[in-house]
């Protein structure tokens, strides 16, 4: 259901706005600027609530969210000619806030819930056998991969053979429906997984560092203590909570928030953090980025839909090159070796820009197009994307062939020989480094799985996904600022040269926590032992 309303709700906003993308650029822009802003609190929530009350919490705000965005969309769609003419127009603008509003709440509790349960509740699931964890981590990710197909399929097939509205219908009684099988299934999940109800609580966080500092192999005892401490603690904190001005409660959303930055620069896995997120500053996957692009050089719908089935394959190839290469080579390496071959698959990409059909041109201003964007109004074609670089990339076709051949010349001359050598390495290298990229991204994951306390996964999680946005925040800002065909292969040049600065800092990170052993591949896995040590202490070599 949330995937299904992912892909749906920028093709609702299209349709709303007659075929323009102005309102799924500010939807765009407002999921990102909220999860960058509201990140650390969503996590410190997700830390200071039962395990339970947080995932049934997110669960039901998520579901109901875009249960009441899909109603009010019908309510437009049915009404919009009306609407209209009430108040001048400012009722259907009011509908507009409204919907993205709400869709962004949505967006938000989604957010809640992949961190308590991909990033907290699989941990504690798994236990401390590191192999299950990663086993667990990699069946997520497919599972992911094969929705992420699935459910835009699903919904476009409805769409184009029955109407907007049938499909605002078709995905409100879906997610009521996915709403109570989700809750039924993590309520047996909880059940079966006792310790899902015991939770550390944030104010022994540097006891137990203390604690694993001295003894790392004292588990049990610090999980007495830890009881213990959570009884006097919570026997205390009422008091504390009387004693709190007014002042101090309007800060303390402030303070969390820089709280949660500080501590996230302060982990042992902060390096590989960054480098995660320095992946999202690119162009080179399949966003409406990339396939605007591959529009302008001749790519048909059809061909890119093959293209998209391809890189989620090679996806999943990654997830099994994970669990695989851990096993091999242990977990800090394995990010090392997903790293390397991402590199090697985009260096086809950074080629692709000087290869014939490719429409770089460094003479052409990169800033050429903009004022024509901002003072022009030109009809743009409907097409179902969230981001707002496809005004750019699929507005500019016919700018684009009109300036460098005569539309009635040759049609076949542009077509044939131009775009093909350019693009197919383009692509080739996009679903090749899929392989590298989403076993990176497991390793990383796990890596703040295990290396991160429990008192502060949450947060930490939180400024993660923060991260990751403003990243891929910025690449949008980078595609708006340069939109002209003609610079798109200056902007690949550019997301290489940001996914080699994250795996340089990867490298740093495996530097610092391996030393002299990084290349000694074959030394299994030390701590992948169930005994060994608890997980969120120290990083698997």
């Amino acid at each position: 259901g949330d995937r299904m309303w992912h892909f749906a709700v920028s093709v609702f906003l299209v349709e709303l706005y007659g075929n323009s993308l102005l309102l799924t650029a500010v939807y765009g822009l407002v999921v990102a600027g909220s999860v960058l802003l509201l990140g650390a609190l969503i996590g410190d929530w997700v830390d200071k609530n039962s395990r339970l009350k947080v995932a049934r919490t997110s669960l039901v705000v998520q579901n109901s969210s875009v249960i009441l965005c899909g109603v009010i969309l019908m309510i437009i769609f049915l009404f919009k000619t009306q609407l209209l003419t009430l108040y001048h127009g400012w009722l259907l603008t009011l509908c507009y806030i409204l919907v993205i509003t709400i869709a962004n709440i949505a967006n938000l509790a989604s957010t809640a819930t992949a961190i308590t349960i991909q990033r907290d509740w699989i941990v504690v699931v798994a236990g401390e056998d590191r192999s299950k964890l990663a086993d667990m981590n990699a069946t997520i990710r497919r599972i992911d991969q094969l929705t992420n197909i699935l459910a835009p399929m699903a919904v476009g097939q409805i769409m184009t053979f029955g109407s907007p509205m049938i499909g605002c219908g078709f995905i409100s009684g879906w997610n009521l429906m996915s709403m109570c099988v989700e809750y039924l299934l993590l309520w047996k999940v909880y059940q079966k997984t006792p310790t899902l109800a015991r939770k550390s609580a944030k104010v022994e966080a540097s006891e137990l560092k203390q604690l694993n500092v001295k003894k790392e192999g004292d588990v049990k005892p610090a999980e007495g203590v830890q009881l213990i401490i959570e009884k006097d603690v919570s026997g205390f904190e009422p008091q504390q909570e009387k004693e709190v001005g007014c002042a101090a409660r309007i800060a303390e959303p402030f303070v969390t928030f820089r709280d949660g930055w500080v501590a996230y620069y302060n982990q042992p896995v902060f390096l590989a953090g960054m480098g995660l997120a320095f992946l999202y500053m690119t162009v080179l996957g399949f966003d409406c980025i990339t396939t605007g692009y591959a529009y302008t050089q001749g790519l048909s719908g059809s061909v890119l839909s093959l293209l998209m089935g391809a890189s989620a394959v090679t996806g999943i190839m990654g997830t099994v090159a994970f669990t695989w290469l851990r096993r091999k080579c242990g977990l800090i390496r394995t990010g090392l070796i997903s790293g390397v071959a991402q590199l090697a698959c985009l260096i086809l990409c950074a080629v692709s820009v000087f290869m014939p059909g490719s429409p770089m041109d460094l003479t052409v201003s990169p800033f050429a197009d903009i004022s024509a964007r901002l003072f022009e109004n030109e009809p743009l074609p409907t097409i179902a994307s969230p981001e707002p670089e496809m005004i750019s990339a699929t507005g500019m076709p016919s700018l684009l062939n009109g300036s460098i051949a005569p539309a009635n010349s040759d049609p076949e001359m542009s077509p044939e020989p131009v775009p093909l050598i350019s693009v197919s390495l383009l692509f080739a290298g996009v679903i090749a480094a899929r392989v590298g990229l989403w076993s990176f991204d497991l390793t990383v994951t796990q890596l703040l799985q295990e290396n991160v306390i429990e008192s502060e996964r949450g947060i930490i999680n939180g400024v993660q996904n923060s991260m990751n946005y403003l990243l891929d925040l910025l690449h949008f800002i980078m595609v708006i600022l340069a939109p002209n065909p003609e610079a798109f292969g200056l902007l690949v040049l550019i997301s290489v040269s940001f996914v080699a600065m994250g795996h340089i800092m990867y490298f740093r990170f495996a530097q610092k926590s391996l030393g002299k052993q990084l290349f000694v591949c074959h030394t299994p896995d030390p701590k992948a032992a169930p005994d060994s040590s608890p997980p969120g202490n120290t990083s698997t070599v």
